[in-house]
């Protein structure tokens, strides 16, 4: 067996840095307690700022971006696991200040890992991916602020890949999901989802009044900026909206009228940090709600080779639902 295996690697260049297919060892990856054999990983938002050198992504060089991956423990110095274990990681500063999913080979904390849940292949977990985990985790979010099933739930940026997965598994636990999207073209493939309704992006992505006619009992908002803004401010008494991305700005233009005039919440969702209890829920949840088949008109699935050109039509807001990297 060869001691050399393929990797995407980003390297310091003057003008910022440059990327390429490289043969690298394991004498390149950090020091850590478990190394997996990467079978599949994905294309993230953050990986394709990642490779543009955009957003400040990656901490030192050089680095192997890839902010997820899944696959098979080679080694294991950790209790938690043995070799031929299928496992996940998702987070954790991977791919940004660690040596992350773009490789054929990972090294990395124990404590990190999940072990895949029953019914979950490694393919379908990087179908998931750190997207899909986001989504689980908006959702859970919003049922424990007291969503039920059967209310009005808006998903921004519902193409996309967290949008994606959260408009497929709101469906499948009851609730009426009205999906937005910039692209009408989409309509059918949203609706072949479980979006009941689609909701033009124009509609919130001008500055609106900072109260608007109540339509959203909750809401899953990946963009931020002035489209959460219009979101909130449609949110019905009592609501919430799981806010979990900045696609559209960092910044927040609203007043406290929704909150104190309605009483809806805003609830921050990070599945970077998560911790690992709720994380291992949220994969079984995924496991137990969602199908190979569910999947099936969401992923495209490319090589490594394929990545430096995805990064710009990631970044343009032009993939549909899960790009998985078949390593």
């Amino acid at each position: 067996m060869s001691n050399t295996f393929r990797a995407l690697v980003a390297r310091k260049t003057d003008s910022g840095h440059a990327i390429a297919i490289e043969e690298i060892t394991e004498r390149d990856l950090p020091e850590a307690d478990v190394t997996v054999d990467v079978e599949f990983s994905s294309l993230n938002y953050k990986d394709g700022l990642a490779l543009k050198g955009l957003g400040r992504i990656l901490r030192t060089f050089p680095m192997v971006p890839g902010i997820d991956f899944a696959g098979t423990v080679r080694t294991s110095a950790s209790p938690l696991f043995q070799p031929g274990d299928k496992v996940v990681l998702t987070g954790w500063g991977v791919g940004e200040s660690w040596s992350g999913g773009f490789s054929k080979r990972a090294r990395v904390k124990s404590e990190w890992l999940a072990k895949l849940p029953k019914g979950l292949s490694t393919r379908t977990a990087m179908a998931v991916g750190t997207a899909g985990l986001t989504a689980m985790l908006c959702v859970t979010a919003l049922e424990r602020h007291g969503i039920k099933e059967g209310g009005d739930v808006l998903v921004t940026g519902a193409a996309g890949g967290v949008g994606s997965v959260a408009v497929r598994l709101l469906s499948r636990l009851g609730y009426r999901v009205h999906a937005l999207t910039g692209r009408a073209s989409e309509e059918t493939f949203l609706k072949s989802l479980g979006a009941t309704g689609i909701v033009a992006r124009d509609v919130y992505q001008q500055p609106g009044k900072p109260l608007q006619s109540e339509a959203w009992h909750g809401a899953v908002d990946t963009v931020g900026g002035a489209l959460l803004a219009n979101v909130l401010a449609s949110t019905a008494y009592g609501g919430a909206v799981a806010a979990c991305g900045l696609a559209g700005g960092n910044d927040l233009p609203t007043s406290v009228f929704p909150f104190i005039l309605r009483n809806i919440a805003l609830l921050g969702v990070d599945s970077v940090n998560c911790p690992a209890g709720r994380r291992a829920k949220a994969w079984g949840r995924i496991a137990d709600l969602l199908t190979e088949e569910d999947f099936a008109s969401v992923t495209q699935e490319v090589q490594l080779d394929d990545l430096p050109v995805l990064a710009d039509t990631i970044l343009a807001g032009q993939v549909r639902g899960r790009t998985v990297v078949r390593v």
